[in-house]
This record gives C-alpha cells, structure tokens and sequence, in this order.
C-alpha cells in the first residue's frame, strides 16, 4: 500500500511546517500532498520579512526540505505541490527551481504518472472578495458572486495576457487537462473545493451585499461537474478552512469519487492520512 500524507493552507506557519516535518521523519510516508496556500498571506505582495524570514521559500521552505531530504534519503517522499490563491505568482519561479533540484514536483496544471495512477495539480478558485487574483479565474461563465472581485480586476504579481484574463475559464482548464485520460485512477490536487459540498461550507450566514444573500457554499461549480460525471478515483482540497468544523466532515464521497479537504482554522495542523489504494480508510489528525 501507499501510504500519503495531505495537507492544505498552512499560510507560511512555521510551527505547522516543523510539525509536518517531524511527522514525515517518524511515519515516513511514500507521497506528501500539499494543496496550496502554502506561503504567508501578502508575502511577494508586501515587500518585508516574515516571521524574521527574509524569503519564506528560500530560506525556509527549500532549506528545511533539503535537511529532509538529507536525513531521509531514500526514504524522502515523492512530494507534489500547488499554490493558491493566496499565494503570490510571483513566488512560481523559485518552486520550479527546486522543482529541478529533486526537492518536489509543481504539479500546478501538470499531469504525473505514479504506477498505474495519474496525478493532476490545478491551483485555480472561483472568484473571491479578496484582492490578489494570480490563481483565480472564471468558474464555468463570467458570473461572480455578490461581494467577489472579478479576476479583471484586482493585483495580480505577474502579467498575464488580457484575453486569457477575461476568458479563460476553470471548466475550459480541466477538459484541456484530461483530455484522453482515464479517470478511474486520476487523482486531482485542487485548491478549490467542489460547489456546494460539506467541503466549501463558508461562515456566511446572514450575510448580505445590497440586500442580496450571499451563497455559503464558495466552491467550484466546474470542479463538482468534472468529478460528478467522471469520477476521478481521489480529490484533494483546501481553501475554504471553516467548512469542517461547520459541517463536521472533512471527507465527502461524490458518488465513487473520495474527496478530501485538508484546510482547518484552528491552531492546530490539519494531517489527512490515506493509502493511494484503499482512501476509504483515510484519518484526519490535529496535530
């Protein structure tokens, strides 16, 4: 069996990377997923060192993997990785860097094969309120919701073409992406969760923009699509942290399709804990 870590928007806390560390070091498991979110909020945004950090990937995440590397050898875990929306485009480089190094894969809109499986990393969301728009796109039209920003506007860290900007959509990337693929044994890591599912839950209760309710469920619609009508073996998530506590479930099956979303806003780090073959299995840990 494979054994796999997952994890998801640990937004640069060095005290949840230590223990993510020392856990692969004591369970040593053959994947580690990470699905984005994974630098500290405004960072390649605001120009200053954080937690006394000069370049959080730099100088802590590619360090701290090299020592992991080093002591764990042949042990050291396949690792693929995405960014999210709030993480800063502009960081990109530095990831395909040590992506060349041996340090992970930057699985962002690429596919990998591991054995008889294929692994596919999308880092997009729908439309947010917030303003850094370098991972966000249109979902399946041009709408967004009451009190989001559309990805016309808003900061982005690196120019992109204005035509893929306005028409570029979430649903047009995965049919690219899986086309000619079996999706028995494809395995997504998004970002995004899918639309209105106990993963996308937000604390938006009660809440109006000009007299209009704002929908509590922020997720992808073309994500729940792609996995309702083709039913990838496994699918990973982050993004909206409050859903499992408002839901109680960090795990969902969409009919065969085992979903997970790894993001959590306590203190504490969120682990999902999975064999590749047997994900009906899986445990989340706070750790």
């Amino acid at each position: 069996m494979t054994d796999c870590f997952f994890v998801s928007d640990l937004h640069g806390n060095v005290e949840k990377y230590i223990k993510l560390f020392e856990f692969v070091k004591n369970k040593m498991p053959k994947i580690l997923f990470m699905g984005g979110d994974l630098l500290p909020s405004g960072s390649g945004i605001l120009s200053k060192p954080v937690n006394n950090i000069d370049h959080f990937v730099n100088d802590f995440l590619i360090v701290e993997f090299e020592k992991l590397k080093k002591q764990l050898t042949n042990e050291y875990p396949d690792i693929y990785l995405i960014l999210g929306n709030d993480d800063a485009r502009i960081e990109e480089v530095d990831f395909v860097e040590a992506e060349q190094k041996g340090i992970w894969h930057y699985a962002s809109m690429k596919r990998f094969g591991y054995g008889d499986f294929t692994i596919i990393g999308y880092p997009y969301v729908p439309p947010t309120p917030f303003q850094l728009k370098d991972w966000e796109k249109y979902d399946v039209s041009r709408y967004i919701d009451p009190g989001c920003i559309s990805p016309e506007e808003g900061r982005r860290t690196i120019a992109i073409e204005e035509h893929e900007i306005k028409y570029s959509t979430i649903e047009k990337d995965l049919t690219e992406l899986t086309k000619d693929l079996s999706f028995d044994k494809l395995i997504f890591l998004f970002h995004s969760p899918p639309y209105k599912t106990d993963l996308d839950r937000a604390a938006l209760d009660g809440k109006m923009i000009d007299h209009i309710p704002l929908d509590v469920n922020v997720g992808s619609i073309a994500i729940k699509r792609i996995i309702e009508k083709n039913q990838p073996w496994i699918t990973m998530h982050g993004h909206v942290h409050e859903s499992a506590r408002l839901t109680g479930n960090w795990a969902e099956n969409i009919n065969n399709t085992f979903s997970f979303n790894a993001a959590h806003d306590g203190p504490e780090l969120s682990l999902i804990i999975f064999q590749l073959e047997n994900p009906s299995e899986a445990n989340r840990i706070l750790i």
